[in-house]
């Protein structure tokens, strides 16, 4: 494109003009000492947005790892690079088991670190075991997880007339990269491992578009087809071979408080869908008493505060549609945005 075609507007080419000249190296010698100056006072001052000895936070870059170390074990072949052969499979998984073992152990044993230096007084030598027990017990899951997951990929297989293979599901679709991800990650929470599930999942979401909190129950067969803008809240219930589309949301209607106006944490804030439910794009579904029934279908956008007896279609009436075979004057359409 020649400099004839293409123009700055008149407002960037006066502030371009008329910038201050100083060099940069100017401003590493007496701008850069001022600024630090003021970020450090900022420390001080705002107190709680920073962790200056953070040695009882666990890595969120370490917890990325280990879940992908997870997916390399749960899918063999599938996340790796060299192909997978039956003389060598049982080493690399090995290998990856003890990757699994030592880096989470670590990360485990900081998050509690960090849970009884503010909340708890633990003997010193306690996080380190309820660590590796925690880690053990996890590990010891993965045949499970790998069952419950096989039923997950399948339910996406069957559900989706566009997927060609199982294969294709396993490498390509992000529901499945967010169910596993939450498969895991419930486990710790059902440990009350702190941060690390969250971390997780929110890594999950952030590259899927798919918001499944880990202390969400969620039962076999699952599958989100699409997926984006999907959110399961904490205290979600979700039966056996449920099938939900882009954009809905499973959240909460109300943050019920205390006495002195403070979130009362711990209770049942999201709602329950039972088996075979299907539940179409956009709608949303809210409360904690809310009990979508079995075998019930909720159509596109509706919007559910109150429980649904099982068996039954929920719609919304379409909205009346005006069709015109020719463009009329603009002073009719007022209102239409034309």
């Amino acid at each position: 494109m020649s400099s004839e075609n293409y123009s700055f507007p008149a407002k960037t080419l006066k502030a371009v003009r008329g910038a201050n000249r100083k060099s940069s190296k100017s401003w590493l010698q007496e701008g850069l000492p001022r600024l630090l100056d003021r970020i450090m006072e900022s420390y001080e001052e705002q107190g709680w947005i920073e962790h200056i000895e953070g040695k009882d936070l666990p890595s969120k870059e370490a917890g990325v790892r280990i879940l992908e170390d997870f997916f390399a074990v749960i899918f063999p072949g599938y996340y790796v690079g060299a192909a997978l052969t039956e003389s060598n499979t049982r080493q690399y998984v090995e290998e990856k088991l003890q990757s699994i073992h030592n880096s989470l152990v670590k990360e485990v044993e900081r998050s509690l670190k960090y849970l009884c230096r503010r909340v708890l007084r633990c003997p010193e030598d306690f996080c380190r075991e309820r660590a590796e027990a925690v880690v053990t017990e996890l590990l010891e899951e993965i045949p499970k997880i790998r069952t419950i997951l096989r039923g997950d990929v399948q339910a996406a297989y069957d559900g989706d007339p566009a997927a060609r293979s199982t294969d294709e599901v396993i490498l390509s679709y992000p529901a499945i990269y967010a169910i596993t991800t939450y498969r895991i990650a419930h486990e710790l929470y059902l440990r009350e491992v702190p941060f690390i599930p969250r971390i997780m999942t929110e890594y999950a979401h952030s590259i899927t578009g798919i918001d499944i909190h880990p202390g969400a129950k969620i039962g076999k067969d699952f599958f989100i087809d699409h997926g984006t803008g999907v959110v399961i809240g904490e205290t979600t219930e979700i039966g056996d071979n449920v099938r939900i589309y882009q954009g809905v949301t499973l959240g909460a209607m109300s943050f019920p408080k205390d006495a002195k106006g403070k979130l009362v944490r711990g209770v049942k804030r999201h709602p329950t869908v039972q088996d075979n439910v299907i539940i179409y794009s956009g709608s949303t579904i809210l409360g904690g008493k809310t009990v979508i029934g079995k075998d019930t279908v909720i159509g596109g956008n509706v919007w559910i505060t109150s429980s649904i007896p099982s068996g039954m279609q929920v719609l919304i009436a379409p909205p009346q549609q005006v069709y015109r075979t020719t463009r009329p004057n603009t002073e009719n359409w007022a209102g239409y945005g034309i």
